[in-house]
């Protein structure tokens, strides 16, 4: 299907806030991008995202993770056509989102590079994009990666910021053209 590699790799930067526990309770807003941004995850028609089966894989996998961790809940999330948003929730015995109750949260814990904590945003994203890239590479064994290397997550710290996020995610679909994945492809589609 496609040969692609991983060159051009940059040194990476943490974008986490310095000894910040990405294992406490709270919410989270996360941004998985596809490797090289290509539009793996199928394309909007209309303002509406109509998933190709790698898209119904993500969304699959992601509704998943929250089977499996029963110390997350997921909020909102939106998949397009080259790029994943959504809000996790880490429960606690305090932290009682839509009705479902976490589980007895252990010590704090933060997450160094290259040492996963089970239960924290690095860990659970992790978890996620690899059984994505597990069921495309047993779909074809050529596909190659992906997801790009890194993502990108945000601590949401109020219940205004939380709304805002919220919003951005329902409305990504219908702004496509302004969303800043949707305009570097088409400033691509332009050159080409």
């Amino acid at each position: 299907m496609r040969n692609r590699t991983l060159s051009n790799q940059h040194t990476r930067r943490s974008i986490r806030l310095p000894s910040f526990d990405y294992a406490s309770p709270g919410a989270y807003f996360v941004t998985i991008c596809t490797h090289g941004r290509e539009c793996l995850l199928g394309e909007l028609v209309n303002g509406e995202m109509r998933m190709n089966e790698i898209g119904k894989i993500v969304e699959e996998e992601w509704l998943k993770t929250a089977e499996i961790r029963h110390e997350i809940f997921l909020d909102e999330f939106v998949i397009m056509p080259n790029h994943f948003h959504g809000v996790v929730w880490i429960l606690d015995d305090r932290n009682d989102t839509d009705g479902r109750r976490g589980t007895a949260r252990r010590a704090p814990t933060t997450e160094r590079f290259g040492k996963p904590v089970i239960g924290s945003i690095p860990t659970i994203v992790r978890g996620f994009k690899s059984a994505v890239t597990k069921r495309v590479n047993e779909m074809n064994p050529l596909f190659g990666p992906v997801w790009q290397r890194n993502y990108y997550e945000r601590v949401i710290r109020s219940d205004a910021e939380l709304d805002a996020v919220r919003q951005y995610i329902r409305d990504n679909p219908a702004k496509w053209e302004e969303d800043e994945y949707g305009k570097a492809l088409d400033k691509m589609h332009k050159i080409m």
